[in-house]
């Protein structure tokens, strides 16, 4: 991602985080990241409700009322953009020290142009780092995303969109920074998040309201072999709404054109969010 436009650490101008860090030191803290719509951020609601819930599992003191305020301050210098909101723990040396006051971290990013070749859909591959397996930590946000680094830095060709990791059991489960869901006779689904992936902020919106889908959302195991078979295939994250899958590298499927449920759902976003369609 570039350089930040602004940012503030707790509430005051600035780049610079204290070396004793737990959110450098260990990793515990949580971050989102939010879309930028006409200097607002549609789906802070979502965003807001996963913080507090990770803030809860993580336990760390959350001052949400701040960060909704600095959230809005930020966002409304902005037509377009990117609203990173990370949360450490604060300070504190030592696993067990973990009295100090939470630091929160508001960033503001240009809205990235879309990598060539994704208005025609994307083109993904399948990562050979896999997810391990922590319940405790399933679903959430938190800030240790090395795996996802490792993933992401398999590949350097600028036409690969995506990444797509399995767990060290080989169920599929999430792109590096997307969730995954599969159309099978009309049907969508995406992957269980009981044992390891992140939960993502779009993906949550598509299984409570289904936009543009007829019936509920499957939540089960997904094998590699379903990308083979499936009618359609598509990502979503809170920063592009959803995207098409047009294929997937050594894989049998594929998808020249956006299926008839992924494009009902990219338009019904893009009325109710202001995501633009980018099939």
């Amino acid at each position: 991602m570039s350089r930040a436009i602004d940012a503030l650490v707790d509430g005051v101008r600035s780049d610079v985080i204290a070396t004793d860090d737990r959110g450098l030191l260990y990793g515990h803290g949580m971050f989102e990241t939010c879309r930028i719509v006409d200097g607002r951020v549609p789906l802070w609601p979502h965003h807001r409700a996963r913080l507090s819930s990770t803030a809860l599992r993580l336990r760390i003191a959350l001052d949400i009322k701040a960060i909704d305020a600095e959230v809005a301050d930020l966002a409304a210098t902005q037509p377009a953009g990117v609203i990173k909101v990370l949360v450490t723990a604060g300070p504190g040396r030592g696993y067990g020290n973990n009295a100090g006051t939470a630091r929160r971290v508001i960033s503001v990013f240009p809205l990235r142009d879309i990598p060539p070749g994704l208005d025609t859909g994307a083109t993904v591959r399948i990562c050979a780092t896999r997810l391990s397996l922590q319940p405790a930590l399933a679903g959430l946000k938190h800030l240790n995303r090395l795996e996802q680094v490792l993933a992401r830095a398999e590949w350097n060709d600028p036409d690969i969109a995506e990444g797509l990791m399995c767990d060290v059991e080989g169920r599929l489960i999430e792109g590096t920074a997307t969730n995954l869901f599969l159309v099978h006779d009309g049907s969508v689904a995406t992957a269980a998040l009981d044992r390891c992936g992140v939960a993502g902020v779009m993906r949550q919106v598509l299984i409570d309201e289904r936009p543009g889908i007829d019936g509920p959302i499957e939540i089960r195991d997904i094998t590699l072999d379903e990308l083979d078979s499936a009618e359609e295939c598509f990502l979503s994250n809170a920063v592009i709404g959803i995207q098409s899958v047009s294929r997937v590298l050594d894989r049998v499927g594929a998808w020249p054109q956006p299926g008839r449920i992924t494009r009902r759902i990219a338009t019904v976003l893009e009325a109710r969010f202001g995501f633009p369609v980018s099939l």
